[in-house]
């Protein structure tokens, strides 16, 4: 529902699957006070599941969203003035703009908003892809001539409105910091400054309590992104991932007698002849992110091959990094290369390991990779520096680290050893010492360990880090698939007998921050295992919906993986080749041929329609 804005002439639209229906309310109380019925009038019929409604200054038309599209309707009477179609994913909200009848803004769960000429039926401007999460809602400024969007993830963007519709952002807000800043300065004590700048305590804290609700309102939102991966409930007051680790920044140094006092006022402010641009006088960029070409074609033209090493030397381990700019591999002689995705120029080499790499995964964030190792070690690279930013060493883990990430958007690190998944809380100091430089400034600490119901091995690992999940799968060398809840701290399910034998390869279907899926979509998983193919899973039934079996797969560990779009499925083969299947059709699409040996990694690159593989020795190639 909402209410019109003009005062001499209140009127309210509401809508359900029905009837889209202006009430005039001047009128509805004149009936009812009159001993009769409450009557609207009906200005539009079956337009589907309407999730949005906005009036016009002047109440004459009236914008419903409904799935992708947004109807446009006469307020006077049942007449369609025109359907706005363009987004992506469905519609989450539209408001005609204040100052100018004719414009309208548009949000959709493709994570873009557009702004139309409703006369003409015409974009007049769109955005990029602002965010990995859908933008659910608008806001006018009209005394600036701006608006607000905001996100699922509590991301708010201020953009301009100017004449000319080239919109510029102001500002972005993130309303989870912004309230733990007004926490902090909760628990400082008042001071006459404070006071004098107008803000007192009770200012503050009726600012925390108004962000608390609007929080809250954006979590319930978030909720319902991503079906049942997505957490649909509060955190337990003892769960794991309320775990927190305490961070202590750096000693002050001592000033010690005069001559140290002397030393810095002798000092010139600026040691650099030039000084960098605080950015006021330059254009606004528009964000790089772009929506992924969902309606291609799966890859299947090789345009790049590439050696990796001079010798034969085992590829273990290959992924993009969230941006789709960058790829992490590990090889066999325990280091990690890293290339740019177009796999020119040399490669960036990072040795801290003694024996093969096995795994290699990206933070959300994109700041850091890690990379782990038979030896067994963790370590956590930043792509501008050649040592590990942290080193978790063989103290900590008595058997080999079989797989590891982060998690819960990069808050954990979240690996698998023996029989154990567990989770660590790390901070990263990037900064040295020249004196101590054997000593790193970077710390772990184990949050919880949870151990396989049978305490079999664990041979596999996946778990959503683009958003908060969770839902965290392991696979065992009992051949069985476990479901854990991280919330709750247990197994909530098990799939018994889940292949003919041990499970080698977990991967879901998380999607891409460049492209919208369908929200059950987000529920398929897939698993893989020596003699027995590859099998699509549905996580909410815990059943097989599909079996791929073209590829050969008899003694090698080949993985898979699914495409940003959620249309295709990858795997390596053992007969040189990669196979790329439609997720709704067990046959093939593709053979990808012209390898050397088995190919045992595949990657979807996450921006563009691009597949990598690796075959077992030492080659690259990448298909568009």
């Amino acid at each position: 529902m909402v209410f019109g804005t003009l005062r001499d002439h209140l009127i309210l639209c509401s809508a359900s699957e029905d009837y889209v229906i202006i009430w005039d309310i001047n009128r509805c109380y004149r009936q009812v006070k009159e001993g009769g019925t409450a009557s609207g009038r009906v200005v539009g019929t079956l337009l589907g599941r309407v999730v949005h409604l906005s009036l016009c200054p002047l109440s004459a038309k009236v914008a419903a969203c409904s799935g992708s599209r947004v109807f446009l309707l006469n307020a006077e009477r049942e007449e369609v003035l025109g359907v706005l179609k363009a987004h992506l994913g469905p519609v989450t909200a539209s408001e005609f703009c204040p100052w100018d009848v004719n414009l309208l803004i548009s949000t959709s769960e493709d994570r873009t908003f557009k702004i139309w000429d409703v006369r003409k039926g015409e974009i007049l401007f769109e955005s990029a892809v602002l965010s990995a999460y859908p933008l659910l809602s608008l806001f006018f400024v009209e005394q600036n001539s701006q608006f607000i969007t905001g996100s699922a993830d509590g991301q708010l963007w201020c953009y301009t409105l100017p004449v000319d519709h080239k919109c510029h952002l102001v500002t972005k807000l993130d309303l989870s910091k912004l309230e733990q800043k007004h926490e902090r300065n909760l628990r400082k004590p008042s001071s006459p400054q404070n006071r004098a700048d107008g803000m007192t305590r009770n200012d503050v804290k009726g600012t925390v309590e108004t962000a608390k609700p609007v929080l809250r309102i954006w979590a319930q939102k978030l909720q319902s992104c991503h079906a049942s991966l997505q957490q649909s409930s509060p955190l337990m007051t003892m769960s794991p991932l309320n775990a927190e680790l305490m961070k202590h920044g750096p000693k002050p140094q001592r000033k010690i007698g005069v001559s140290c006092q002397k030393s810095v006022k002798d000092q010139p402010l600026v040691f650099h002849t030039r000084v960098k641009s605080s950015g006021y006088n330059t254009a606004p960029q528009k964000g790089l992110l772009r929506e992924y070409p969902s309606h291609f074609e799966a890859p299947s033209m090789p345009y790049a091959h590439l050696t990796v090493s001079t010798t034969p030397t085992p590829v273990s381990s290959l992924q993009y990094s969230g941006d789709g700019k960058q790829i992490a591999c590990g090889l066999g002689d325990g280091s990690v290369l890293l290339y740019k995705s177009s796999l020119t120029g040399n490669p960036a080499v990072y040795t801290g390991h003694s024996k093969a790499v096995n795994s290699i995964c990206w933070s959300h964030s994109k700041r850091w990779f890690l990379s782990t190792s038979e030896d067994p070690t963790l370590c956590i690279w930043t792509a501008n520096a050649s040592e590990p930013v942290l080193t978790m060493g063989d103290d900590q883990f008595a058997k080999p680290i079989r797989c590891a990430q982060f998690y819960y958007l990069d808050k954990f690190l979240l690996l698998a050893s023996g029989s154990n998944l567990m989770l660590y809380l790390y901070h990263l100091d990037t900064t040295r010492d020249d004196i101590k430089r054997y000593k790193q400034r970077s710390k772990s600490k184990l949050a919880s360990k949870l151990t396989m119901k049978s305490e079999t091995d664990i041979t596999s690992v996946s778990a959503i880090n683009d958003f908060y999940s969770y839902i965290v799968l392991a696979s065992g060398a009992d051949r069985t698939i476990q479901v854990f809840d991280m919330n709750q701290g247990c197994m909530a399910t098990q799939i018994p007998d889940a292949h003919c034998r041990a499970v080698h390869h977990l991967t879901q279907n998380r999607g891409s921050p460049f492209c919208t899926q369908a929200l059950e979509s987000y529920n398929l998983f897939l698993s893989s295992a020596i003699t027995d193919g590859l099998k699509l899973w549905d996580l909410r039934t815990a059943r097989c919906i599909r079996r791929y079996e073209s590829h050969v797969n008899r003694c090698h560990h080949c993985t898979a993986a699914f495409s940003p779009c959620g249309r295709f499925i990858t795997t390596g083969s053992e007969d040189h080749s990669a196979y790329v299947y439609d997720t709704r059709s067990s046959n093939f699409l593709h053979k990808l041929p012209r390898h050397s040996e088995t190919v045992l990694n595949v990657a979807f690159n996450p921006a563009s329609p691009e597949i990598e593989t690796l075959d077992y020795l030492r080659y690259i190639d990448s298909k568009k």
